[in-house]
């Protein structure tokens, strides 16, 4: 069924102020017409030929509008009887002029469906127009067109007149417009001005012409229906060639110069509904991106591509119906704009209906084609307030939802991870990277200090013991712990911290026994700029214990960035600030340029430690790093032995051949590596059989949890067993607790890591830590340790198989 014309409506609430409006422009049009129209009783009959057939035309040609093609297409009518009616009224005066009118807007009224009050608005509205431009015309000499010869006088009143007559009629049409929809008053009348400039300013200039040739013959009257057609064709054309600047060429539908403009006018409607506390004041901006359509171009051509995008627009139209917006933004990405909305449920409602329909395959030639796509749900005013904010947050849900796998998803700021303040700290990173910041570890061999023997008898210096600096690694993720609150003002942090038992908890115990060297955040001074000073980077060291006999074997390296403003910056959102730019082989050149000149100071020192480094995929994906490593242990003299690369399961599975041949280089120069998370990820066990692998690291998530949950201890026993069939090494990582340690044992496990040996620490306190640490060996027979208890997974607190 067909929509009904929205200015046929009075929306509630608006009804007093704009029926007050009407009435009272009917009155003026009452009062400005009531004398000339009983002037014309007497003098209807006196009325010439020329003058009846203006009339005639006038009404006829009102009888069919010219309307331009679009979606408002009422609110832009060309009324061509503008031209006879302001001849008529140059030509006889007045009355005659509104009589004509009057009789031409019932007549295109009823053609167009308009509602009564509307139609009597026309009328009165074109009566006040007509009654201004009369009442110009009387400020000049009088008599424009009694026979004689025009003065430049008359020219000026004919075009003060018709400015008069097109002022009045736009500023009545927009103040009815702005009293029924309250829409912003300037940026709508400046937008629908060009358009009413071109077709009615072409109407009132052609009626001085027309009524110069009616004084001639009657019979010129219908020549001017020529120049007519041609204004209604240069008014159709402006349309269209705004209609197709905003259209996609290929699909047909709205571009993004449409979306913008549909946005931005929805969200301040919607501005409007929230303001009055209407329950439907939401709108959703929805962005789709098809997951396999790059698959189609790449092998059936662009052609076949394009065809696929053509079905996609139509399937998307048939599920999204009027007034809601379906727009193509360009390549494989749409978007649908819907309005009205109570919640994010009924968005959400919309995309499943988009996915279920997508998910049909689309036969082009006889090929079933299988194309999905991933939506992204942004939400007025939930998720922004422009078309800009919603449009990023859209799109951030859409790679959201990707990533996850999934069809559907609403923007959440968790998962958007390029906010301003994130690309404030991706700038900061790049720039302390590239100028080589100062904050590189000192050497531990000085010759000033003091020497000690360490447990394996190597001279070591001396320090004052200090207390191990809280850490965690730089590129797998860790369990995270309450941290204490950080604020450059104390008291403000105090009263943070006090006010939360789980901040307060951790504030207690984070405290060190003896003042810590590197304290968590480090403010500017009164009056003081930090212009340009990014913090500086510096890497820490976790001892790797073997668990049979408790000797150190090595250390995995870990970044720490100390930011001027933000103290110790989370390492696992450091990485994931760097990870997504080329700012990651920025950073991975520093490691390993720090890490390999610390082995070579140790190795001067009488340190034998192997330190283990963490890379990531795309330094995996050149040979840049095999060059690089091999370079820096040439240079240092350190024996490639020393060094160790752990790569995830996800970065092998993300290209396995190009890691493959990266991996190789690397094993041929002799540089250890180790499969870092294992368990995580989907890697099969033809990996570990192909890939030169000297070391297995078991997750911290499985070790995390081994004492209290069975089936983590079974994946960890599982995992050790596999990689001592397999000749690797196995480390378990995140050993917090003395029965895990036991446990491990009992396993078989090589090595462990964790805050029960030692939390990471700089080069200089690892130094110290290994002066005074003394071996820890399991007692008691490895079949001793205690098998923890199934715990039902799922269960409630208080359900059956809860931990007790």
């Amino acid at each position: 069924m067909e929509s009904q014309d929205p200015r046929n409506l009075v929306p509630p609430g608006r009804t007093a102020q704009f029926s007050t409006f009407v009435v009272a422009v009917l009155a003026v049009a009452v009062l400005l017409a009531a004398g000339p129209l009983v002037a014309l009783s007497t003098t209807l009959s006196e009325l010439p030929a020329a003058f009846w057939t203006m009339a005639v035309l006038a009404v006829a040609c009102d009888a069919r509008p010219f309307l331009p093609p679009g979606r408002r297409q009422s609110s832009s009518a060309v009324f061509p009887s503008t031209c006879f009616t302001f001849a008529i009224l140059l030509g006889w005066g007045l009355g005659p002029a509104v009589a004509v009118q009057a009789v031409a807007v019932v007549v295109s009224g009823v053609r167009m469906r308009h509602a009564p009050w509307r139609t009597a608005f026309n009328a009165g509205q074109y009566t006040c127009s007509l009654a201004a431009a009369y009442g110009v015309t009387r400020l000049g000499p009088g008599g424009i067109f009694d026979g004689g010869p025009l003065g430049w006088t008359d020219i000026a009143a004919i075009g003060g007149a018709g400015i008069a007559w097109f002022v009045v009629n736009y500023g009545l049409v927009t103040a009815a417009v702005r009293l029924r929809f309250r829409e912003r008053w300037w940026p709508d009348a400046w937008h629908g001005l060009p358009f009413e400039l071109l077709s009615t300013g072409s109407l009132l200039l052609l009626a001085p012409v027309l009524v110069t040739a009616a004084r001639a013959s009657a019979a010129l009257v219908p020549l001017v229906l020529v120049p007519l057609f041609a204004v209604y064709r240069m008014a159709r054309l402006t349309v269209e060639q705004h209609q197709l600047a905003a259209l996609d060429p290929l699909t047909g539908l709205p571009n993004r110069k449409a979306l913008l403009a549909e946005v931005n006018e929805q969200v301040h409607r919607h501005a409007e509904r929230v303001a009055r506390g209407e329950p439907d004041g939401r709108l959703a901006l929805l962005l789709i991106d098809l997951d396999r359509f790059k698959n189609v171009n790449d092998a059936l051509g662009h052609a076949v591509g394009d065809r696929l995008l053509v079905e996609v627009s139509a399937r998307l139209t048939d599920v999204v119906e009027p007034p809601q917006m379906v727009a193509r933004l360009g390549g494989d990405e749409f978007a649908i704009v819907m309005t009205g909305l109570t919640d994010v449920g009924e968005a959400r409602l919309l995309a499943d209906q988009v996915v279920r329909a997508l998910a049909e395959p689309v036969p082009l030639d006889g090929l079933p084609l299988d194309v999905g796509g991933s939506i992204g749900i942004a939400l007025y005013p939930d998720h922004g307030e422009d078309f800009a904010t919603l449009m990023r947050h859209a799109d951030v849900a859409m790679y959201d939802a990707k990533h996850r796998n999934d069809t559907v998803a609403v923007y959440t700021a968790e998962s958007d991870h390029n906010s301003a303040e994130r690309l404030g700290l991706l700038a900061d990173l790049r720039r302390v990277l590239e100028t080589g910041s100062a904050g590189r570890p000192a050497g531990d061999g000085d010759a000033d200090v003091p020497t000690v023997r360490g447990g394996d008898g190597a001279a070591l210096p001396a320090s004052p013991p200090v207390d191990e600096a809280s850490g965690a690694r730089w590129w797998s993720r860790r369990r995270r712990r309450p941290r204490p609150v950080t604020h450059d003002d104390e008291l403000i942090a105090r009263i943070i911290t006090g006010a939360d038992p789980t901040l307060r908890r951790a504030a207690r115990s984070a405290q060190p026994a003896r003042p810590d060297p590197l304290p968590p955040a480090e403010t500017t001074p009164p009056g003081a700029e930090p212009a340009g000073d990014a913090g500086e980077i510096m890497m820490y060291y976790q001892p790797q214990i073997a668990i049979a006999t408790g000797e150190v074997v090595g250390v995995e390296a870990l970044l720490r960035w100390r930011h001027p403003r933000r103290g110790m910056v989370d390492p696992e959102e450091l990485i994931r600030v760097a990870e997504q730019s080329a700012v990651m082989r920025l950073l991975t050149r520093r490691v390993v340029d720090d890490v390999v000149e610390q082995l070579a100071k140790w190795s001067a020192a009488g340190l034998g430690l192997r330190a283990a480094v963490n890379v990531s995929v795309r330094d995996l994906h050149t040979g840049e790093i095999a060059d690089q490593i091999g370079d820096r242990l040439t240079r240092y003299g350190v024996a490639p032995e020393r060094l160790q690369l752990e790569i995830t399961e996800g970065a092998l599975m993300a290209d396995p051949r190009r890691v493959l041949t990266t991996i190789t280089r690397l094993h041929r120069i002799g540089v250890g590596i180790a499969l870092d998370d294992f368990g995580t990820g989907y890697s099969s066990l033809q990996h570990l059989r192909r890939l030169p692998l000297s070391e297995v690291k078991v997750d911290r998530s499985f070790v995390l949890g081994m004492s209290e949950d069975t089936d983590d201890a079974a994946i960890v026993r599982s995992t050790i067993g596999l990689g001592r069939a397999l000749g690797l090494r196995v480390v378990a990582e995140g050993v917090e607790d003395e029965r895990t340690w036991r446990m491990l044992h009992a396993a078989g496990c090589d090595a462990a890591q964790g805050w029960f040996y030692a939390r990471p620490m700089p080069a200089e306190e690892l130094v110290a830590w290994l002066a005074r640490y003394r071996p820890l060996r399991p007692l008691g027979s490895p079949d001793e340790a205690e098998v923890p208890r199934r715990r039902t997974r799922g269960a409630g607190s208080g359900g059956p198989g809860a931990k007790q």
